[in-house]
């Protein structure tokens, strides 16, 4: 029996000229892959194709073999942690992590309880009932992760989420993305702009330079590689020392 990719682009274009993006990959369940690639080089783009906020021009995206081109963030089977955590600053926390699982709130005890317990699983127990503004920017980012392992879907999309944290907090954060992965049994695509999360957490690396995929490799020995000039300026290594 054949298992479909988690996730699958197939040409996918979008703009025009010399604001045009087109990718072309797969991912098996379960995998992590870091996106690299120089700052205006398409990596929110590849990840806001994946998620439904852009429509391709052309190409396929497959998820879990369905095709999805035509559907909404909403019925996809993703969850988004974005770099700003995108909680609404009017309403607690637990407000902020059942919007995830209902943006109507319908929710029943057992959904509740569902959001307490994700609370927990983050180390934020008893939190429910703060607002986002009294909550450090460790804490706003474990609550974004809280809301993610709440929703339990195949496909988690990570937008540079721990860029401005300190090294540590960083460290801890993405330590703790990886174990919700690993629970929740989700594929996840990770923008980064740092190889050393990537070094850390990933199985595989996109690195997009101008709008296209300029390698798609294992980790493992991906930072080694000094066949890439693109990668080496990326680097800030001179080709070929």
């Amino acid at each position: 029996m054949t298992t479909s990719p988690a996730i699958d682009f197939a040409h996918v274009a979008y703009g025009i000229g010399d604001l045009s993006a087109e990718f072309s990959f797969a991912r098996a369940p379960g995998t992590v892959t870091a996106i690299l690639g120089p700052s205006g080089a398409g990596k929110s783009t590849l990840l806001n194709l994946a998620a439904g906020f852009l429509t391709p021009r052309s190409g396929e995206i497959r998820i879990e073999g369905r095709r999805v081109n035509d559907l909404p963030p909403s019925e996809r089977g993703i969850s988004m942690v974005f770099q700003d955590n995108n909680l609404f600053a009017h309403l607690d926390i637990r407000t902020n992590i059942g919007i995830g699982l209902d943006p109507a709130l319908r929710l029943d005890a057992s959904a509740w309880a569902q959001v307490e317990a994700a609370l927990d699983r983050v180390g934020l127990p008893g939190f429910g009932r703060r607002m986002p503004s009294t909550l450090s920017g460790g804490e706003r980012q474990r609550v974004a992760l809280a809301r993610a392992f709440a929703r339990r879907r195949p496909l988690l999309l990570l937008d540079e989420p721990f860029d401005g944290l300190g090294p540590g907090l960083a460290a801890d954060m993405l330590g703790l993305m990886l174990d919700i992965r690993a629970e929740v049994g989700a594929t996840v695509l990770m923008v980064t702009h740092d190889p050393d999360e990537a070094r850390a957490a990933a199985d595989e690396v996109l690195f997009i330079h101008k709008g296209r995929i300029a390698a798609d490799d294992p980790a493992q020995g991906f930072f080694e590689r000094r066949d890439l000039p693109d990668l080496e300026a990326y680097l800030g290594r001179q080709s070929g020392n």
